[in-house]
């Protein structure tokens, strides 16, 4: 699928994500956690960051919920979209109108005050997510990214690395430098027709057998080449799940920006979860205890 123009900002446009969410076969347990969503504006009132490099569809707080209404979860950890840059406001509302199930990881800079990174702590953000990945902007101001950590490690927050499986080779050592936890988004979106012996897996399970990573398994959408229903992902993550059963996460990626070809049904998403984790204990500590453990719910 060809990238479309936005009208007004000139940006790419994403795709919307599919209205007509399914209602899973797999039932959620009770207290299952979305550990890896979005918001996007409304842009009236929340206008994307004038860096971004794209323009999405809205995503609202209310449309959130509605998903997660119908895909029975009951928790979410919203994630700062590079859309909005570090302009929290759109996620900082969104967790205020749940503030007992809902939680938050920003973007920073070194333009943060004490009392910026204070009132994000209060308003349930937990972490800090940096980008790598090229279509969003590449690698980010690696001595500024430091400071920011330094600053934040005594409120207790965690950083969350958003990397393609190039930066997970190209930037090991920086990685490993860090005495705090450390969450890879989306199975470190390694393709899959890579095969699970290729090097930035290898690398990635490295990092997991460490007690300070966490990976998230979702995104089989992001690292499949077969396309839907993403099957070609499942033996990475489960993969993952046998090396570090107790900090794994799983999340949607609701509303999905920047999908090029296979936008998911949500639906099917969850549906891949018993593949992923292959017994009921598995699932509720992927789905359940683990978020709730790092995020305190």
């Amino acid at each position: 699928m060809t990238d479309t123009i936005h009208p007004v900002t000139g940006k790419k446009s994403c795709m919307p994500p599919d209205p007509h969410t399914k209602k899973p076969s797999f039932t959620a347990p009770v207290g299952a956690c979305d550990a890896h969503c979005h918001v996007f504006g409304p842009h009236e009132e929340f206008p994307y960051h004038p860096t971004s490099t794209y323009h999405p569809p809205d995503g609202s707080k209310h449309d959130l919920a509605k998903l997660h209404d119908k895909l029975g979860i009951e928790r979410a950890v919203i994630v700062q979209a590079s859309c909005h840059g570090p302009d929290n406001r759109a996620m900082l509302d969104a967790i205020a109108t749940r503030p007992d199930a809902y939680r938050g990881v920003c973007i920073a800079n070194d333009s943060f005050s004490d009392e910026d990174f204070a009132d994000l702590d209060a308003g349930g953000v937990r972490g800090v997510r940096f980008n790598f990945v090229s279509h969003l902007g590449g690698t980010p101001d690696l001595a500024m990214m430091e400071r920011v950590l330094e600053r934040v490690k005594p409120l207790g927050w965690h950083l969350v690395i958003h990397v393609n499986a190039e930066d997970i080779i190209a930037f090991e050592d920086f990685f490993l430098k860090f005495d705090m936890d450390i969450i890879v988004d989306h199975m470190g979106r390694v393709p899959t027709n890579g095969g699970v012996h290729q090097k930035a897996f290898h690398i990635l399970k490295q990092f997991v057998q460490r007690d300070n990573w966490w990976v998230k398994i979702c995104g089989s959408e992001r690292i499949s080449v077969a396309g839907p229903p993403f099957y070609d992902a499942v033996p990475y993550a489960q993969e993952l799940v046998e090396i570090c059963p107790d900090r794994i996460l799983w999340g949607t990626d609701w509303p999905h920006p920047n999908i090029k070809k296979h936008m998911p049904n949500d639906g099917d998403l969850l549906d891949l979860v018993p593949l992923l984790a292959r017994n009921e204990a598995l699932q509720k500590k992927i789905l359940v205890d683990n978020p709730a453990r790092l995020y305190g719910f």
